[in-house]
């Protein structure tokens, strides 16, 4: 059984492997008319200063998973889930019911020409392609990845690799793709990309013409 937005707007998720440029590609859609629902945000919501995921987070693993702020302890937490695989099956159970009842609600509501869920964790987590028309993957080579995240984060290369490692592979996110978009290069080249495929969400959305699969 598929849940679609109740709007039954075109939804298309968008996915890619940490430092593969998620968020540009989503400012990019945004500018020309898409809704964009962010799940990361949604989830930072969830586990902000009391957030609504809090009271089961902190029956769950405690009150010392808090911070002053009333938020999730993000590092503690981070800490304990990479190193207690029964802890992050634990937390997934909390939050990610109650991250996709939120992005379904606000893709309800959208009202773009089309609706994008960016889902970093698309690949990895249950039945999001069920409730996507459509899967776009922003791909570049894993180096890229590693030095992109790197230089932003400030991590040592091993951190980045072990979060790397926890994510889908590069080739099972390019296996679950209707659509890719190769963000290795400049921004000109990945603009155009972007251009091409709005135009042909555009054409889905009004459901005028069958489009195969764009490797672009």
């Amino acid at each position: 059984m598929q849940h679609k937005p109740v709007n039954k707007k075109f939804t298309i998720g968008l996915t890619g492997g940490i430092g593969s440029g998620k968020s540009l590609v989503a400012d990019m859609f945004a500018a020309r008319g898409a809704s964009i629902v962010d799940t990361d945000q949604i989830a930072h919501s969830l586990t902000g200063p009391h957030g609504a995921a809090m009271p089961a987070l902190l029956a769950a693993f405690g009150p010392g998973f808090a911070d002053a702020s009333g938020a999730m302890d993000r590092a503690r937490m981070r800490a304990l889930v990479f190193s207690d695989p029964q802890a992050k099956q634990r937390l997934e159970a909390i939050l990610h019911p109650r991250i996709r009842e939120a992005t379904m609600a606000a893709a309800a509501m959208a009202e773009g020409d089309y609706v994008m869920l960016a889902v970093p964790l698309l690949v990895e987590s249950g039945n999001w392609k069920e409730r996507v028309d459509r899967v776009l993957v922003v791909d570049c080579p894993e180096e890229v990845q590693l030095a992109r995240v790197m230089a932003r984060n400030g991590l040592a290369e091993a951190q980045v690799r072990a979060i790397m490692a926890n994510q889908a592979s590069r080739q099972q996110r390019l296996e679950a793709a209707d659509d890719i978009v190769d963000n290795s290069g400049e921004i000109a080249a990945l603009e155009a990309q972007i251009a091409r495929l709005h135009d042909l969400y555009l054409a889905f959305s009004v459901r005028t013409i069958t489009i195969p699969s764009q490797r672009l």
